[in-house]
C-alpha cells in the first residue's frame, strides 16, 4: 500500500499543480497588480506593457505551467511577484514557524484525545463521560478562527495572562522564551479545535475493543483492569486512530492558516492569502504543492505505522 501512494505522488502533484495554473488564469485578477503595488494605478502603459512582456503575463497559461514546471524540475521554484524574492526563500523564512504551530497542536491534540479517550471509556455512562463527549460534539463544529477570538478575549485582554498576538513582544529579540509564550495560545486553539475527532474516534475504538475475546479473556484470567485497558485495549484501539490522525492532516493546515491570521502569527498564511488574492503563480503553485505533499505524506506516514504496528498488514509494492 505504500508503495502504491508512492507511485502517486508524481501525477497528483502534477495534476494538482497544473490545475491552480488553470485556475489562477481564469482569475479577473491584474497579477500585474500584485507586482507592482501602489505604483500600478500611476505607472504608465509603456512601462505596464514591457513588465508584461519581461514577465510572460500574456503568454497562455499553459506555456507559463511549462516554464514553471521547467524551472521546479531543475531546483528552482520561481520568483514571486508579490515579494520581489525567490519563492523558495519566501517559504524558508516562513514555513518553519507554520511548522512548529502545527506540530506542537497536533501533539497536543493527539496527547489530549488519547487521555481524555481513555478515561471517558473506562467511566463510560458517568458524568465525566457525559460532560466530556458533550463538550467534544459541542466543539466540532466551532471553526477555529472563532476559537481563536474567544481565546484572546478571555486570556489575553480579559485575564491578561498571555500576548495578544506576534512571535514576540514589541522590540523584544526572538528568543524560546519569547516563542514558547507566544505559541501556547495558537497552538492550543489549533490543538482544541482538532481534538473533537480524535477524542471521540479513541473513545469510540476503545468502547468497541471492550468486547473482543482477547480482552473478555484477559480479564478472566483475573488481570486488573489497568493492565487490561493499557495492554490489551489501548493497542488494538490505537491502529485505526493512527490512520485517522493521518487523514486530518489536511485539516490541520487549513486551521493553522486561519489561526496564523488570527493571530499574525509569521507563517505562510500571510503568503497564502496575498498569493491568492494577487495571482502570484509562482507561490499559488508551489504552496499547493506543499499542501498536496502534506496530505500525501500523512497518508504514508500512516500507512507505515499501521503495517509497522500490525504485522498482519504487508507494504506491498
Amino acid at each position: 500500500m505504500a508503495f502504491r501512494r508512492l507511485a502517486m505522488v508524481a501525477p497528483v502533484l502534477f495534476l494538482t499543480s497544473a490545475v491552480v495554473f488553470g485556475l489562477a488564469a481564469a482569475s479577473p485578477f491584474d497579477p500585474l497588480a500584485g507586482y507592482l503595488g501602489d505604483r500600478y494605478l500611476t505607472s504608465g502603459a509603456a512601462e505596464q506593457e514591457q513588465l508584461r512582456v519581461t514577465l510572460g503575463l500574456d503568454d497562455p497559461w499553459y506555456e507559463q505551467y511549462t516554464r514553471w514546471l521547467g524551472s521546479l524540475l531543475s531546483g528552482d521554484l520561481g520568483t514571486s511577484r508579490v515579494y520581489g524574492q525567490p519563492v523558495a526563500q519566501v517559504l524558508a523564512e516562513r514555513l518553519p514557524w507554520t511548522m512548529l504551530l502545527a506540530g506542537t497542536a497536533l501533539a497536543g491534540a493527539v496527547l489530549g484525545a488519547l487521555v481524555l479517550g481513555v478515561w471517558t471509556a473506562w467511566r463510560q455512562g458517568g458524568l465525566a463521560d457525559r460532560l466530556v463527549t458533550g463538550l467534544a460534539h459541542a466543539l466540532e463544529g466551532v471553526p477555529p478562527f472563532v476559537s481563536a477570538l474567544v481565546a484572546i478575549g478571555v486570556f489575553a485582554l480579559g485575564l491578561s495572562w498571555l500576548p495578544v498576538a506576534g512571535l514576540t513582544d514589541a522590540g523584544a529579540e526572538v528568543s524560546f522564551g519569547q516563542v514558547a509564550r507566544h505559541l501556547v495560545l495558537p497552538a492550543g486553539v489549533l490543538a482544541i479545535a482538532q481534538m473533537p475527532w480524535l477524542l471521540l474516534h479513541v473513545r469510540q475504538s476503545l468502547l468497541g475493543a471492550l468486547g473482543e475475546d482477547h480482552v473478555t479473556g484477559a480479564r478472566a484470567r483475573g488481570l486488573a483492569a489497568r493492565v487490561v485497558m493499557l495492554r490489551h485495549v489501548l493497542p488494538t484501539a490505537l491502529l485505526p486512530f493512527i490512520t485517522l490522525v493521518g487523514t486530518r492532516l489536511p485539516e490541520l493546515v487549513t486551521g493553522a492558516i486561519l489561526v496564523e491570521s488570527v493571530f499574525s502569527w509569521p507563517g505562510v498564511a500571510e503568503a497564502v492569502v496575498r498569493s491568492a488574492t494577487q495571482v502570484d503563480f509562482p507561490m499559488l503553485a508551489a504552496l499547493t504543492l506543499l499542501s498536496a505533499v502534506v496530505v500525501l505524506l500523512g497518508s504514508l506516514i500512516a500507512d507505515v505505522a499501521y503495517a509497522l504496528l500490525d504485522p498482519r498488514v504487508a507494504t506491498d509494492g
